[in-house]
């Protein structure tokens, strides 16, 4: 599969939990279905098409993050005004990740991408020369995110067998805790799959585990290669 690294940052960030209305926490990185949309905006793809396009997406696309900075978060408060009184103020605090940095690896099935009318290879191509259609954003559009190219290669499916990654693995893989350089380890339970009308469906959350930023994991299960002209990596996609 044709796949693309990049790097994604910004000043702010926030990806809510969905279990969290009232005061939303934010997941610890970009999840599969944050990243869906992103490449609608970089692309171009208005709101009414990406809907037919986001359950396609979520099957066909495979990623994979890399930690580039330590998480950091911060609570906001936020002072909502009703319309009925501009005076009557209601306080709401949300989760800020602070100045959030990943590398992001996306691979895309082929079938997918023609079914999607090129959008993956679209987004290659901007990503590359540095452009987009609409303003790319960290999960909400007051945190603008900034792109960047790191290399383009194949993933190959490797099956089962023992690997090393800078990315997250999941909970069906057996981690080796004493051969990983991970002084922490981080847990998330993410949404990888949204439907028609963009709602996050339950049975698709993973659970993963991802090392410290800098740190590597070693784990036996199901990994996959990534390789440019001059190089190879492992990781696990989701």
């Amino acid at each position: 599969m044709k796949a693309i690294r990049l790097n994604i940052e910004g000043q702010w960030g926030h990806f809510r939990k969905a279990e969290t209305n009232n005061n939303p926490l934010s997941h610890d990185f970009i999840t599969k279905t944050a990243l869906v949309g992103l490449i609608g905006a970089v692309t171009g793809v208005e709101r009414e098409l990406m809907r037919a396009f986001f359950p396609k997406l979520c099957d066909g696309l495979l990623y994979g993050v890399e930690l580039r900075h330590e998480i950091k978060k911060q609570s906001w408060g936020f002072t909502f005004r009703q319309a009925s009184d501009v005076f009557q103020q209601s306080p709401r605090y949300m989760e800020i990740l602070n100045q959030p940095s990943y590398s992001v690896l996306v691979a895309c099935r082929d079938a997918v991408d023609t079914e999607t009318g090129g959008v993956f290879e679209r987004f290659c191509h901007s990503v590359r020369h540095n452009r987009a259609q609409f303003t790319p954003v960290l999960g909400i559009h007051n945190c603008p995110a900034d792109l960047l190219f790191d290399s383009e290669g194949e993933v190959t499916d490797e099956g089962s067998g023992s690997f090393e990654t800078v990315g997250f693995i999941s909970k069906t893989h057996k981690l080796d805790f004493k051969n990983s350089n991970s002084p922490r380890f981080g847990f998330e339970k993410i949404p990888t799959y949204q439907n028609d009308d963009f709602w996050n469906i339950p049975e698709r959350y993973e659970t993963v585990v991802y090392p410290n930023a800098g740190s590597l994991l070693r784990a036996e299960g199901h990994f996959f290669t990534f390789r440019t002209a001059s190089q190879s990596s492992q990781w696990f996609l989701l």
